[in-house]
């Protein structure tokens, strides 16, 4: 079903009513070893797949939303904020990246298909283990080390699909209530986590797919709410086309920016890395499923040099305009 709840484009960021998400460059880390989470080094820049009648793919025209630019194997993560509390589920090629299990349009609470914000800042990969993620890294469609493939078997949609799902009004009516009673709110958390988005702290198939990367350090956390706070019939959803360097430039007339630097140079240059962590919240268990899926260079053959790890001095623990409207279609 189409929506009929819009959503925009705001300074390359896309916004579904009180979430806002944007997707930041950043480094691919070695597929061995457990790391602390990488910077963020800018937004990817975003375009709305309708602005491209004459050029770009008729599938992705088809299915409407937006697309960014991103080399094969380059890196991604999953900046959000929420005004409000929010249900966002998150897919890669209509694979829930959650629970692993098929992407569907509604909310299930077991196992958990969806992202509960505000208490989650930020997604950088799969939920595939106890306490970690594996990093979200591009991979061409066909090449079958995309998550999509290694699940289903098959690759025909690739991108990011995303869907939000607000709190029903007596819901909302009773955060808003809850919020009040607090004299307190400093909102340290929420600081450090947009000050680390922001990047402030001290031969491919045309449509890409995302594959599992290095393991990272991050929790997907638990929703304490019920689904039942949830009002389904106001969700906003966008599908993502992940683009190749090349068919970017020849569909929109843009070069694609340059990839960010490599990890080595970035430890060399003694820069940060972050461990997020709250104590209130308690993580997911991993998926049975996304913990099966084999690395993008497993799976493509590809050797990596030996592993450094990070020094942990470098590691900063973090505690706890009229936009464009995005046109959606048939998925």
């Amino acid at each position: 079903m189409v929506q009929s709840t819009p959503v925009e484009i705001v300074s390359d960021e896309l916004v579904l009513g009180p979430v806002t998400v944007n997707f930041q460059r950043t480094l691919r880390i070695p597929e061995t070893g457990l790391h602390p989470l990488p910077p963020g080094l800018g937004r990817f820049p975003l375009r709305r797949v309708s602005d491209y009648p004459d050029t770009a793919p008729a599938e992705w025209l088809g299915r409407g939303g937006v697309m960014l630019p991103i080399y094969q194997r380059e890196a991604l993560w999953l900046s959000f904020h929420a005004s409000e509390p929010t249900a966002l589920q998150v897919g890669v090629g209509k694979v829930c990246a959650v629970s692993g299990l098929p992407w569907i349009e509604h909310l299930v609470g077991d196992p958990q298909n969806y992202v509960a914000l505000p208490d989650q800042p930020w997604l950088e990969g799969i939920n595939a283990g106890d306490g970690f993620i594996r990093q979200f890294v591009a991979a061409p469609l066909g090449s079958g080390a995309t998550v999509e493939g290694q699940v289903t078997g098959q690759e025909a949609h690739g991108g990011v699909q995303l869907r939000a799902v607000g709190l029903t009004e007596q819901a909302l009516a009773e955060w808003h209530a809850a919020q009040a009673l607090r004299t307190d709110m400093v909102g340290d958390e929420a600081c450090c986590a947009d000050l680390m988005a922001a990047g402030m702290l001290p031969a491919p198939s045309a449509s890409m797919g995302l594959g599992a990367g290095g393991r990272m350090r991050q929790e997907v956390y638990t929703d304490d709410r019920s689904l039942a706070d949830y009002d389904e019939s106001g969700a906003r959803r966008v599908f993502v086309h992940l683009c190749s360097a090349a068919r970017w430039t020849a569909i929109t007339g843009e070069l694609a920016p340059p990839t960010p630097v490599d990890r080595d140079a970035y430890v060399d240059a003694g820069l940060p890395w972050f461990d997020y962590y709250d104590a209130d919240a308690q993580g997911l268990a991993p998926s049975k499923i996304l913990s099966k899926v084999e690395s993008v260079g497993k799976k493509l053959g590809t050797e990596e040099d030996p592993f450094v790890p990070v020094d942990p001095k470098t590691v900063v623990t973090i505690g706890g305009v009229s936009p464009d409207v995005v046109t959606d279609g048939k998925w």
